[in-house]
C-alpha cells in the first residue's frame, strides 16, 4: 500500500515538472520572459555604476549621488557617502 502511495505521489511529481517544462519552453518560443516585473525593476538593460566605497554596483536613478567636481558619485547608502566624504576631506 505505501509503495503505491509514493509511486502515486512520484508521478504527480513528474507531471508537474513536465508540465512546467513544457510551458517554459511555450513561453520561451512565445519571447517572453520568464520573470514578471516585480515593483520598479527596469524592463530594459541599465547601466550601473560602482559604489567606490564598498564596491557594490548600483542603478544611478536610485542610488545616493554627490558632486565630486566635474563629476558624480554614486553610492549605495548615506553610510559609503559619508565615509568617502571622509576620506576626501
Amino acid at each position: 500500500m505505501v509503495r503505491y502511495l509514493l509511486l502515486f505521489l512520484l508521478l504527480i511529481l513528474i507531471s508537474r515538472a513536465a508540465r512546467r517544462l513544457m510551458g517554459g519552453v511555450m513561453r520561451g518560443l512565445a519571447g517572453q520572459s520568464q520573470h514578471r516585473a516585480r515593483g520598479n525593476v527596469p524592463t530594459r538593460g541599465v547601466q550601473m555604476v560602482r559604489d567606490p566605497v564598498c564596491g557594490t554596483y548600483v542603478l544611478p536613478d536610485r542610488a545616493i549621488a554627490l558632486a565630486d567636481g566635474s563629476h558624480q558619485v554614486f553610492f549605495c547608502s548615506p553610510g559609503c557617502r559619508d565615509t568617502y566624504r571622509a576620506r576626501s576631506a
